[in-house]
């Protein structure tokens, strides 16, 4: 019989390895394939006499410093000479919520299955508190056992003879989901009999029932002293990340890997360096990173911001926060007291949202982010009246108010005229966009209701309780309305409608909320909203832009309430007893349309527009988006930094129109584009005409991409701009190669993009294949005579093209005069305008304000000693042309084009003298 003994132990621990590495839906951000074992980075657990954990349930925001060495989860059952030897120890682990006692949890149970850990017990058997409280029936431990683990039905281990049992570790999750009474339970020692579930644990703990069985709990701070302290061996706080190294390690484990490679991401590592160095400055982001819950939102908003891709599952920012919130509160209720129905649990979220929520939308309303001790107490505990009510409070303070609030470690600026002699703390939200979450939450589920609103539901309520009795329902309406206008008004037919109106109209005034808060004047100087979450995490890199200096617009609010009406966010807070009303969401979203149309009649920064963009993408609506779209015409997001993420939102955005719709421009430039952003922007850029490009980091690879969109049938570009590209030759032939096919393009702009004289000999060659073109600008490109004059009777042969640009390029005086003249067709009596100069001969060019205007705006970015050279030519050319002037006027023209070319020359200069000393414009 020994022999099968191992067996059902060997089944247990394979199927707790399943149960147990089996990642949370939240967690298929991160890639999918990774192990938990791979991301656990253990936190601090620091080892509590009596009177230490005493002293937390006072102040929640109390932090002690380390009276003992760090202890690891084994060496917690290490024995000391002052414990019972036959008895097994009691190690009761604590820790506020989100310091990490789930995971501290499972990586025990899957270390214990691989056998490198805790390996002095052969059976593990760990059980959800939770579970057991809602087990309705009496059941003994032996049936309790194998309700879970059928395998161990019966098990020696379990028996209770000898002292088998001293090899068995009993794991209890959560105990202050359980009702546990110690005075009133009745003994046992019989692991066949049966008892109410808390009575089992009660006898397990008290040593009754398996006494040589060793048992952990882990539970939250307020549920400490339902255990007397005779029954517990040992206390053990969990602390989180106590250090910057902790923190940094956690870091490295999430965003180093990558799914299914071991090759290093240079991106991930700087982006590592970038959080660490923050997070040394010990501001906000240390302070919250020191509950490890907080470390894995900074860990999955940077997943977010920056390793975007267009083959992940669609994720959002409000998504993000929802999950959070879902990992760290799903399934919590305040407090569960043994005879309370499950219907009248008090949701923990629901309550957060009540209490911290209506406190984040008064700072937002008034534009704060720092709260004194004294508004904690008005916006929290200030209408509290009952006993029962001061016991949640109670609860809620120990447990879960310093998991959202931390004492202020850095004063806002425009805050610094509230802090009064008398040192009264002040507070914040650990993580400023989860101030504005909460906020939004609060104002979408309707809890900021004024007092005819919420009479107007208390009235709804009881009619709908009132029945068929009339007496009933005419003593409910007395209370609330005066006889005399009972008796005038049928108010059964009447109150419907009323209340419909009140409702229609609280639901409107959020949509106006939303848009008010999006397109604010006083914001458009900012950075759009994901690159201010991004530096919210990273910090600044180099000095801090001045328009932050009085506190940063609260600009997520609107974001994140536009993501709280998607139906994905909705499942989960639902999940989490805050239900939004799918009727609610209809009517928000009609006003919403109807707001956001008004706005976008109005012209938007490019960041504001970046911002719309998100707020749609996070709304998750097509049909609302596609309707918004409608009234756009063009989206300039010059400047732009473009990441991964927004070009996939762009991309989702845009695709939730119909194949018909077309934008008529699209400005991307100076947006750092490169290969693989293109690639994503791809189902966008189907849907534009006028494509501008400048000034990106696109060289020939991309022209195979811009190829295959000049090809695309359901393409209609008619210009494309790529002036500041670093095409070079093979890049302006992978190009020329969709001329044949495209009948759409009209303007085509390749200033500045590497081409030369090989490059323009190519353009030449296939010119007359792209027959629709009208316009040709290659200035810039170090093409000499030769090649010009070639590509200038290219055009002139043209039937279409009208106007060519050869600025700027090394092109000799006789070139330029060649130029003017090849550029007539004396038998079609057609001329194509050639821009080569300023002048032409003894005169102005007709065109020198067209160049002078391309260089003004462009100079910044091009090599400022090339246009230097450049527009010296230009002034020599003015010098001599106005010499051979004998017109007086003439000469006065030749002057003003001078002064203009100066201009330029001197902007040039003091752009290149700051660039020298590190400064940007």
């Amino acid at each position: 019989t020994s022999h099968r003994v191992p067996y059902p132990l060997e089944i247990h621990k394979k199927r707790l390895f399943l149960w147990f590495s089996h990642l949370p839906k939240e967690e298929k951000q991160f890639g999918g394939s990774f192990r938990p074992e791979t991301m656990h980075v253990d936190p601090l657990i620091l080892e509590r006499r009596d009177e230490e954990r005493s002293g937390l349930l006072h102040s929640p925001f109390q932090t002690n410093g380390p009276s003992s060495p760090p202890m690891t989860v084994e060496q917690l059952f290490h024995r000391t000479d002052s414990w019972t030897p036959d008895l097994g120890l009691n190690v009761l682990l604590y820790g506020a919520v989100g310091s990490g006692k789930d995971t501290v949890v499972r990586k025990l149970v899957l270390d214990w299955c691989c056998g490198t850990a805790l390996t002095q017990f052969k059976l593990l058997l760990p059980f959800s508190c939770k579970d057991l409280s809602q087990l309705s029936k009496a059941a003994s431990l032996r049936d309790i056992v194998a309700r879970k683990f059928l395998h161990l039905r019966n098990h020696p281990l379990l028996s209770g003879n000898a002292d088998q049992a001293k090899e068995v570790l009993f794991l209890f999750n959560g105990m202050e989901k359980m009702h546990l009474d110690f005075g009133s339970t009745e003994l046992c020692s019989d692991p066949g009999e049966a008892l109410p579930a808390a009575g089992v644990v009660v006898n397990l703990l008290r040593k009754y029932l398996l006494p040589e069985a060793s048992i952990l709990v882990t539970t939250r701070l307020s549920a400490l002293d339902r255990i007397p302290s005779k029954y517990v061996s040992r206390y053990a706080q969990i602390c989180g990340f106590s250090d910057p190294d902790h923190q940094r390690a956690y870091f490295s484990s999430r965003l180093l890997q990558r799914a299914g490679t071991d090759a290093p991401n240079p991106e991930a590592e700087i982006l590592v360096e970038q959080l660490y160095l923050n997070i040394q400055n010990k501001g906000r982001l240390a302070t919250a990173c020191f509950l490890p819950s907080y470390c894995w939102l900074t860990c999955a908003t940077l997943h977010f911001l920056r390793f975007t891709s267009a083959q992940a599952p669609v994720c959002t920012l409000t998504g993000i926060y929802t999950s959070f919130l879902m990992l760290n509160f799903g399934g919590e209720v305040l407090d569960s007291k043994t005879g309370i129905s499950q219907d009248h649990y008090v949701s923990l979220m629901l309550y957060v949202v009540r209490t911290l929520g209506k406190l984040a939308f008064d700072g937002v309303t008034n534009k704060r982010r720092s709260f004194s001790e004294k508004e904690l107490e008005q916006w929290i505990g200030g209408k509290t009246k009952t006993d029962e009510e001061l016991r949640l409070l109670a609860i809620f303070q120990t447990d879960v108010l310093n998991f959202f609030l931390e004492p202020c470690v850095e004063n806002d600026k425009h805050l610094s005229h509230g802090l009064g002699e008398d040192d009264e703390r002040w507070y914040v939200f650990a993580v400023p966009a989860m101030q504005e979450y909460l906020a939004a939450l609060y104002v979408v589920l309707g809890e900021n209701k004024s007092a005819l609103e919420l009479l107007s539901k208390e009235f709804s309520t009881a009619i709908g309780q009132a029945s068929d009795d009339v007496n009933a329902l005419f003593n409910i309406l007395s209370k609330f309305i005066p006889l005399r206008i009972f008796a005038v008004f049928n108010l059964l037919k009447l109150f419907p409608k009323f209340f419909e109106k009140i409702s229609r109209h609280n639901q409107g005034r959020i949509a106006t909320t939303m848009t008010t808060a999006m397109f604010r004047e006083e914001d458009s100087n900012n950075d759009d909203v994901l690159e201010q979450v991004e530096q919210s995490l990273l910090g600044f890199h180099g000095p801090a832009p001045q328009t932050y200096s009085k506190g940063r617009p609260f600009e997520l609010y609107p974001i994140f309430m536009g993501g709280l009406l998607h139906y994905g966010n909705r499942v989960l807070l639902q999940q989490l007893g805050c239900n939004i009303q799918s009727s609610t969401v209809a009517q928000i979203t009609r006003t919403l349309r109807k707001y956001l149309v008004k706005e976008l009649s109005k012209p938007l920064a490019a960041d504001e527009q970046m911002d719309l963009l998100v707020l749609l993408y996070e709304i998750q609506n097509p049909r609302l988006t596609a309707e918004v779209l409608s009234s756009i015409r063009s989206i300039c997001l010059a400047q732009v930094c473009m990441t991964s993420l927004k070009c996939f939102i762009l991309s989702s955005v845009l695709s939730c129109t119909n194949a018909s719709y077309c934008l008529n421009k699209l400005d991307l430039s100076s947006c750092l584009l490169n290969p693989g952003l293109l690639q994503m922007l791809w189902p966008a850029l189907r849907h534009v005409r006028q494509l501008n490009l400048q000034f990106n980091n696109l060289g020939p690879d991309s022209c195979i991409l811009l190829r295959d969109l000049l090809v695309e049938p359901k393409a209609s570009v008619s210009s494309l701009q790529l002036c500041g590209n670093p095409l070079q030759d093979s890049g302006c032939c992978s190009l020329l190669e969709a001329l044949p096919e495209n009948h759409t393009l009209q303007h085509l702009s390749l200033v500045h993009t590497g081409l030369g004289d090989h490059g323009a000999q190519l353009l030449t060659t296939r010119l007359q294949q792209l027959s629709g073109l009208q316009e040709l600008n290659v200035a810039y490109n170090n093409i000499g005579d030769e090649a010009a004059v070639a590509l200038v009777e290219a055009c002139r042969d043209h039937p279409s093209i009208h106007t060519v640009h050869l600025y700027l390029n090394p092109l000799s005086d006789a070139g330029k005069k060649s130029l003017y003249v090849r550029g007539e067709n004396k038998k079609k009596d057609q001329r194509v305008r050639v821009l080569a100069s300023v002048t032409e001969g003894s005169n102005i060019s007709e065109e020198w304000h067209p160049i002078l205007s391309v260089i003004r705006e462009n100079a910044s970015t091009w090599d400022s000693k090339h246009v230097k050279d450049q527009l010296e030519v230009f002034l020599q050319d003015l010098e001599w042309g106005r010499q051979q002037q004998p017109s007086f006027w003439k000469r006065l023209h030749f002057r003003k084009v001078e002064r203009g070319v100066r201009e330029i020359m001197q902007m040039v200069e003091e752009d290149a003298l700051a660039a020298s000393k590190g400064y940007t414009k």
